[in-house]
């Protein structure tokens, strides 16, 4: 008799992955939906004096205050072109929330389990950190990211 293992009835019972698709520096990246509260337009924020400027400011958000993560900056990208289509992608993670600033939302998909490969090992190691894999979207790359390891690296960099 085989014995079957949590990931194993994971992948069965759930074998595409919820997320919510944005656009950061021309590529698609990815976050669990089940980690996403909500998506707000951009406006601006309050800038909060000495703070790294992976975290240049807070905002109020449905009476949670709210840190701003530039996610381009945490990722090793350098400044993005703020448009009408920038967004605040709401995350709350192992009860943490905060704002990752994005160029574009996109859409919520779901990307089969089965197609998200590993990290390659060519990829910058700053960056491949904060993903879970690499998966396909219309037959482009999309990064799925880590919350857990997004947190680590903004209390690394703080």
């Amino acid at each position: 008799m085989v014995e079957s293992s949590p990931l194993n009835e994971s992948v069965s019972e759930h074998p595409d992955l919820d997320v919510l698709l944005f656009r950061l520096e021309r590529e698609l990246y990815a976050i669990p939906s089940a980690s996403v509260r909500e998506v707000a337009r951009y406006r601006p924020y309050t800038p909060v004096p000495g703070a790294s400027p992976m975290l240049p400011g807070i905002i109020s958000q449905r009476g949670m205050i709210l840190p701003v993560v530039a996610l381009h900056l945490l990722l090793g990208f350098g400044p993005i072109e703020l448009t009408r289509s920038a967004r605040f992608v709401i995350v709350v993670h192992n009860e943490i929330g905060m704002a990752l600033l994005v160029e574009e939302v996109l859409d919520l998909i779901a990307l089969p389990a089965s197609a998200v490969e590993p990290v390659p090992a060519t990829l910058d190691p700053a960056l491949a950190r904060f993903l879970r894999g690499i998966g396909q979207h219309e037959e482009r790359p999309v990064g799925l990211l880590d919350p857990d390891e997004l947190i680590a690296g903004l209390r690394e960099k703080d």
